[in-house]
């Protein structure tokens, strides 16, 4: 059974959002690997705290995502 992991850091993405980015990307993967895959396939969304991620060995904050989606320089 397909198992698709997302990773996030935590507070970035809306309820709203995850549940979005849960229905596309199964509708993805039930794309290429067919209808009748859709009840075992899983996607779930692990978040993790501000903080606790790091680029280049810079930590990487909710603030910091925010200013990049809004076309901002972290």
């Amino acid at each position: 059974m397909p198992l698709v992991t997302i990773d996030l850091i935590k507070d970035v993405f809306s309820p709203n959002q995850k549940k979005e980015l849960i229905a596309k990307v199964t509708e993805a993967m039930v794309a290429v690997e067919g209808e009748n895959m859709r009840p075992v396939t899983w996607v779930r969304i692990n978040e993790f705290e501000s903080g606790d991620w790091a680029i280049g060995g810079k930590a990487l904050r909710t603030a910091d995502v925010q200013a990049l989606a809004a076309g901002k320089a972290a």
